[in-house]
């Protein structure tokens, strides 16, 4: 396997610059060509005898996962915010290292679910700067990783990552953000009549695929989404050049077309979606970005960012949440759909 990550970057700049961020992508999913630490997925555990997973749709309908209890790890108290790392599972041998962040000025928050993209680990969630940022205007802030990346990556061949296993990972981690929202429900301190999603590279594709299938997000920012699978596998400077005929097969292409995220982003369900596109990346081919863009429903904001001179004045100017934040204040509070059971929930349409 080709060498795929070479630069080494900040978290300080990771936070302040798309650019720089897809940068230290390539440099930390270096990670996973570490081997795979001991298994964690101990045979005999019964908690999760009879689940199933369907592989082929976003949706939780199709699915039986079974959320076990969670685990609280630990509570850091900071003078504005508090901190909570919290296990939550609801399959075999894939527990999900949970960050969520509050604001102690507002007893009810509203909520906004970060999802980077591949490879990115958890460690901004741990950052103070990126806590502070996050919950500095009365929002509540939620962040775990997608299938396959940093803690979530063992008990697998090395051959085995994101893109090699795209149609899993990316059914996998549309259905954790569902179950995510399952559980912030049930803790009764967010205001989950205003949940937002803000999602960057595979994590934006992860959004639009949760968001056509789970109305409680309502709104839904992307940065640079993967897709148009057909020319991204041919031609993104991602796939490594000696793995890329695996990824162009006919039998790799269908099964990554259940999951395309142009076919599904005119059906997402957020009353308010973003589409931010930053044309000098490119991870995801132009000719792809072009796809999405006119995928995007009509009543879409999108935004170009044509250099990284642009992107990074929004990112230094403390711009890059306004508009999140902006769309969820504006919607009803504690509207009654806040109380709507799981069942009425799972996916949905």
């Amino acid at each position: 396997m080709a060498t795929r990550f070479p630069v080494k970057m900040t978290s300080r700049e990771i936070f302040l610059s798309l650019a720089v961020a897809i940068l230290y992508l390539s440099q930390v999913a270096a990670a996973q060509l570490i081997p795979a630490p001991t298994p964690i997925a101990d045979p005999a555990d019964a908690r999760f005898v009879g689940v199933t997973e369907d592989w082929n749709s976003p949706a939780l309908t199709t699915s039986s996962l079974r959320p076990a209890p969670p685990l609280v790890g630990y509570i850091n108290d900071d003078d504005t915010f508090t901190v909570e790392l919290t296990q939550v599972q609801w399959r075999w041998g894939d527990p999900l290292d949970l960050y969520v962040m509050k604001p102690k000025s507002v007893a009810k928050p509203p909520v906004i679910i970060y999802l980077y993209g591949y490879p990115a680990t958890t460690d901004r969630f741990k950052n103070e700067d990126f806590q502070k940022a996050a919950t500095k205007n009365g929002f509540a802030a939620v962040g775990f990783v997608s299938a396959l990346t940093g803690h979530r990556y063992h008990d697998r061949p090395m051959r085995e990552w994101f893109v090699s296993d795209l149609q899993e990972c990316l059914a996998v981690s549309a259905h954790d953000v569902q179950e995510v929202l399952n559980y912030l429900a049930s803790r009764n301190d967010l205001d989950m009549s205003r949940v937002g999603m803000f999602a960057q590279g595979s994590g934006a594709s992860i959004g639009i695929l949760a968001s056509a299938a789970d109305p409680r997000i309502k709104v839904l920012d992307t940065i640079d989404p993967w897709g148009d699978w057909p020319d991204w596998m041919a031609t993104s400077p991602f796939v490594p050049e000696d793995e890329r005929a695996n990824y162009v097969t006919p039998e790799f292409l269908k099964k990554a077309e259940t999951l395309e995220p142009v076919k599904w982003l005119p059906k997402i369900q957020a009353k308010k979606f973003r589409l931010q596109d930053a044309t000098f990346d490119r991870v995801t081919p132009g000719v792809a970005k072009e796809k999405l863009r006119a995928a995007a429903p009509a009543d879409s904001t999108v935004v170009i960012y044509r250099t990284p001179e642009e992107f990074n004045a929004v990112v230094r100017n403390n711009k890059d949440l306004e508009w999140i934040q902006e769309q969820l204040r504006s919607l009803p509070q504690a509207s009654a759909e806040s109380g709507s059971t799981q069942a009425a929930t799972r996916g949905e349409r």
